[in-house]
């Protein structure tokens, strides 16, 4: 029991659930989507079950579709920013768009969500691909791919670099002298890039975990360097990104018999199609059989779940599949550290400026 793999358990709290038809057969009304009561409550539930993080998707465009999905979303950043003050060991992980917002602006936003949250905060770094997204602002062309995914490169070693820019004890507060801050121990970052020039320093202070956590979808050539990566195509994933820690995403529809499971699915998918890649569908405790299996099969550090309705399928697995996980020694019984990089077993981010 004692020897098996620790996995590590990220969840999404997308609108109503994964599932496009989600808000069709969820409880939830519709007006809570664009309430931070809505994501506080589903982030509970996954901190009462001691998973890693929750993360929260945003775009700088409406979601696609017509009258038949969700559309409109609350900003994911200040949405977290919002409850962080009010959960006390869950990982708050939102997306941010790199391609349209400053990384100056990326950097002090993370850093004070990791303030606000006091050392839980993450940003999941994520590139826009949209002709909707550059029609919002009007100053740029749509880059191809592969210039995106390169300026989202960019940016996750800038935001780094102005973390950084503010070193430990910078903040002295020395009254005699009338000094709030040792100028010594703030530097600029003097960075030239392909995409930016940004001289530095940041107008926040070294976040309390020094970096908060980055992670980046697993379909960018320029992964590599993030602190998690989320995956789809779980084949080969660890060849390609030896150094992360590795999470395959999975929507999951659970009932308590595998062809209740079924049954639910199928009703969801008389509206819609369910969304492409990685899926499963059955009980919680076959799902606590599954994920291991997964994981060991394709060295994996765990998952990043995708509820298909909220709160059911969250429900379901906080309350079943996680508890039958910790009874094999699988996940943890309860947080063991107080920050995301604590629960990640990410150790302390070295600071780039400082002497040694």
């Amino acid at each position: 029991m004692g020897s098996a793999q620790q996995l590590h358990l990220g969840v999404a709290l997308d609108g109503a659930g994964q599932h496009p038809a989600a808000w069709r057969v969820s409880d939830v009304r519709p007006s809570a989507l664009f309430t931070a009561a809505h994501y506080l409550a589903h982030a509970k539930l996954a901190e009462a079950a001691s998973l890693d993080f929750v993360t929260l998707d945003d775009t700088l465009a409406l979601q696609p579709g017509g009258e038949e999905v969700v559309r409109g979303r609350l900003d994911a950043l200040l949405t977290f920013a919002a409850i962080a003050p009010v959960t006390s060991g869950i990982g708050l992980v939102p997306t941010v768009t790199t391609t349209h917002t400053e990384p100056f602006h990326i950097s002090t936003a993370v850093a004070s969500l990791d303030f606000a949250s006091r050392g839980r905060a993450g940003v999941l770094a994520v590139p826009s691909r949209t002709e909707a997204e550059v029609a919002h602002f009007g100053r740029r062309t749509l880059p191809s791919e592969v210039d995106a995914e390169a300026e989202n490169a960019e940016v996750v070693d800038v935001i780094a670099r102005l973390w950084d820019s503010w070193e430990d004890g910078a903040i002295i507060r020395d009254e005699p002298t009338g000094r709030f801050i040792d100028r010594e121990k703030l530097h600029y970052v003097d960075f030239e890039g392909r995409f930016f020039s940004i001289k530095g320093p940041s107008i926040t202070p070294h976040p309390p975990q020094g970096h908060p956590v980055v992670a980046v979808y697993g379909d960018s050539p320029y992964a590599h360097g993030a602190d998690v990566v989320l995956v789809d195509e779980i084949r080969g994933a660890r060849e390609r990104f030896p150094d992360a820690k590795l999470l395959a995403g999975l929507s999951i529809v659970l009932a308590e018999t595998e062809q209740a499971a079924i049954d639910r699915r199928r009703a969801l998918e008389a509206y819609t199609p369910f969304p492409p890649g990685p899926s499963f569908t059955g009980t919680p405790a076959d799902l606590a059989t599954e994920l291991p299996r997964l994981a060991a099969s394709n060295s994996l550090d765990g998952f990043h779940l995708r509820p298909a309705v909220l709160p059911d399928d969250l429900a379901l697995f906080t309350a079943e599949t996680v508890p039958a996980l910790q009874a094999a020694g699988a996940f943890r019984q309860a947080y063991t550290g107080a920050t995301l990089r604590d629960h990640l077993g990410l150790g302390v981010a070295a600071n780039q400026y400082a002497e040694a």
